[in-house]
């Protein structure tokens, strides 16, 4: 039978990928699952003798809550596209949302984790879908050099009203084609066809100006290890709709909250 220590393992890159959706950056997510296991180690007895991924999400939420946002101040991600914090911190209808699209929980379990009937993990889920209905439009660049996933990629993201104004399939042409037309969001696989990497293409963009990044890759537990510099935003191949337009949701999410908080409190008469 599996320790502790192992049941709560098999479960880390999924809690780690969740956390750094929820914070907007690796190191404030994984600082707060790091919390968590502090917390577990202090106190088994506490915790389930061999916890379920929804006991664990379940758990981390709370822990999640309980950090004060002054503690919480963590360096921006990948880029340093902006300096993000739990004040950023996503509400409850966007928790669901994740959790059953990018975790792919079942809304029962999504329901269990949050603490709420199913009924309002449901309304939860439709109010999550209805605020990215509403969600501003942008220019997206796409660095993709397998053309089918690209054109899938640029249909789901036209869906959502976006603008794929490039699709790139190496690092040269990529950061030709975000000089050429600033995009409002980059979504790189991180292997490219000419052995080139996505995340090489992403910071020779970054160092000329702030976008928001998605990345793509097929081996998601290979970047959410917490031991080094890794991507915040992860969709995984072979991906699914309802994920892609969650990820995408919520990088725009926290740019956006990133650019009021960078604006300003409006001035008043």
């Amino acid at each position: 039978m599996p320790t502790l220590a192992e049941s709560i393992a098999s479960h880390l890159p999924q809690l780690r990928r969740f956390a750094r959706l929820l914070t907007g950056s690796q190191q404030a997510g994984d600082a707060a699952v790091s919390r968590m296991l502090q917390a577990i180690v202090a106190d088994p007895g506490a915790f389930p003798e061999k916890p379920s991924r929804v006991e664990l999400y379940q758990q981390f939420l709370r822990i999640l809550a309980g950090i004060p946002e002054d503690s919480a101040q963590q360096g921006a991600s990948i880029g340093q596209t902006a300096a993000r914090s739990l004040a950023a911190m996503t509400p409850q209808a966007r928790q669901a949302f994740l959790l059953v699209s990018v975790e792919e929980l079942a809304p029962r379990e999504a329901a269990e984790v949050l603490e709420v009937s199913q009924r309002r993990a449901e309304e939860l889920l439709t109010q999550a879908s209805e605020e990215i209905a509403r969600q501003i439009a942008t220019d997206v660049l796409i660095i993709e050099d397998e053309p089918l996933i690209a054109l899938d990629l640029q249909r789901m993201l036209e869906g959502l009203g976006h603008r794929v104004t490039a699709i790139a399939r190496t690092r040269d042409d990529a950061v030709e084609a975000a000089s050429s037309n600033k995009p409002g969001l980059v979504l790189a696989d991180i292997r490219l066809a000419d052995g080139s990497s996505g995340l090489e293409a992403v910071n020779d963009i970054l160092s000329s100006f702030s976008v928001p990044v998605v990345f793509i890759t097929a081996y998601p537990d290979k970047l959410m290890t917490g031991e080094r510099p890794e991507p915040t935003f992860l969709i995984t191949k072979p991906f699914r709709e309802d994920a892609v337009k969650a990820v995408v949701s919520q990088v725009l999410f926290f740019d956006q909250q990133a650019r009021r908080r960078h604006k300003g409190p409006a001035a008043t008469s």
